[in-house]
């Protein structure tokens, strides 16, 4: 059997071919998918959230933990689903409509995904109505909604607004972010938090769907 601290520091380190190679012996040697998630994949990328918090790592580590992970993810997902092993939650994830800008949104999806979150990435320039759609089609507990430019954001309120149209807003909860995002601007939309980052997002994620 491999060292399985070996995954942690793979998926740590962005080393996508490592951590898919561990992930499929440990597979082929019978350690449970779940195992392997909540005791190395899940607090690498919590490791990875801390040291971006702390400055110690920047958007290239994360997009190099994030595929890593997602790299082990895609070998477990079937088993996953096999065993009908629940997930921490469902989310529905997308850069508004009129905005192309995707990296902190792949980003916060990836680090949704290291923690055992069921995630749907709508991708960018989304409008209000494919929004409302995922949500309804893949029963998301959250909706989070990305903007990084200031002529975009109102955008976010149009989201919120076909929420409450669609009759989903009390059980869609939803969590917003992006460079000129404030918690005051959550509150105005009436979204039920901002997060400044993808670490303090897989926190309020946690918040939000327990």
């Amino acid at each position: 059997m491999p060292d399985l601290t070996q995954l942690y520091d793979a998926i740590l380190n962005g080393d996508h071919k490592t951590a898919v190679a561990l992930t499929k012996q440990a597979l082929a040697d019978g350690t449970a998918p779940m195992d392997l998630i909540a005791n190395y994949m899940s607090p690498a990328m919590d490791e990875v959230g801390r040291r971006f918090e702390c400055e110690e790592y920047f958007v290239p580590e994360l997009l190099l933990s994030g595929r890593a992970m997602k790299g082990a993810l895609v070998l477990l997902r079937p088993l996953l689903a096999e065993s009908g092993a629940a997930p921490a939650g469902r989310v529905v994830i997308g850069t508004v409509k009129g905005d192309l800008h995707d990296i902190g949104k792949n980003i916060v999806a990836s680090m949704l995904e290291g923690a055992s979150f069921e995630v749907y990435d709508l991708g960018a320039d989304v409008s209000p109505e494919r929004f409302v759609a995922a949500a309804r089609e893949h029963t998301a507990d959250l909706v989070c909604l990305s903007a990084l430019l200031t002529v975009t954001m109102p955008a976010m309120r149009d989201v919120v607004d076909a929420l409450k149209a669609a009759g989903l807003r009390d059980r869609v909860r939803v969590l917003i972010g992006g460079a000129p995002v404030t918690t005051e601007f959550a509150n105005e939309i009436g979204a039920d938090a901002y997060a400044e980052n993808a670490g303090v997002a897989v926190a309020i994620a946690r918040r939000l769907t327990t």
